[in-house]
């Protein structure tokens, strides 16, 4: 079987849109020396045409309806009353 790579991200730095491309900068946490909160820090670029940022958000969107509808997630409200 063929290995894929595997990338690991604590989470979306930035999304931006440059040269006609959508560009999501990941980030993960690093250590601060002093005890304060970690710090972000980009580790890896995607970069994809708006099509793609498309289907990827759609395909995200139907994962979050799934995770709803399982209770792994649960919808808050007064979010979406501010």
């Amino acid at each position: 079987m063929e290995q894929k790579k595997e990338i690991f991200a604590d989470g979306i730095g930035q999304i931006h849109f440059a040269g006609n491309m959508v560009r999501f900068d990941f980030v993960t946490l690093q250590p601060n020396e002093d005890g304060k909160a970690p710090t972000p820090a980009v580790t890896e670029r995607i970069i994809m045409p708006p099509q793609g940022f498309l289907a990827a958000f759609n395909s995200m969107q139907q994962l979050i309806d799934k995770l709803l509808e399982a209770g792994v997630l649960q919808k808050n409200e007064n979010a979406a009353n501010k």
